[in-house]
């Protein structure tokens, strides 16, 4: 950072680094916007984001993200309680929304396991989704989870910890996206989607 720049500058442009996708160079160049365009962003940036800090809390079922306790899709009566998605992450969870496809409800793990990133069972929520699989009220437990290693660890970890509880584990299909072309995908992708073929 420039010696000219103010510590407010300073930290402005390091907390906008952390965020993902922005590294210091793109974070400064976002800093510069804002503070440019005060009025139209920065003000009302600062005004969501201690509005979101404020009132958004996570759901005591699901773990979902609201401001509303249980959430809004844990409180839909026209979900269909019978099926649950476990998710990593909440973003994974908007995007199954976005789809519009499941009607069912969910359960954010919080993350995956990961060895390296020393994140074990006890940091998940795997223990109140064993409760919610073994309270009669679900029939089917899909695995949302990410097509990785980490992923795969955890789908391997949780299925094994839901098997007591005699409810059906599925997983998401993984193949070819829709409008893919055969010729730009990896191995790995080709050989999962012949096998899943249906």
């Amino acid at each position: 950072m420039a010696a000219s720049a103010g510590p407010e500058i300073e930290r402005l442009i390091a907390l906008l680094a952390k965020l993902p996708g922005l590294g210091p160079r793109s974070a400064r160049r976002a800093a510069l916007t804002l503070l440019k365009r005060r009025e139209q962003l920065l003000t009302p940036l600062a005004a969501a984001l201690a509005e979101a800090a404020a009132a958004v809390r996570a759901c005591s079922e699901c773990g979902s993200w609201d401001t509303v306790d249980p959430c809004s899709v844990c409180r839909d009566p026209e979900r269909d309680r019978t099926q649950l998605a476990v998710v990593d992450e909440v973003g994974a969870l908007w995007a199954l929304e976005r789809g519009g496809a499941f009607r069912g409800r969910y359960h954010v793990l919080g993350g995956l396991l990961s060895a390296l990133d020393g994140i074990g069972p006890e940091s998940l929520r795997i223990g109140p989704l064993v409760n919610r699989a073994a309270s009669g009220e679900v029939r089917e437990v899909i695995l949302a989870l990410p097509a990785t290693v980490d992923g795969q660890t955890t789908a391997h970890y949780v299925s094994d910890r839901l098997a007591p509880t005699g409810v059906p584990v599925t997983s998401l299909a993984r193949g070819v996206p829709v409008g893919g072309d055969l010729d730009w995908l990896d191995d790995g992708t080709i050989a999962t989607a012949l096998r899943a073929r249906r």
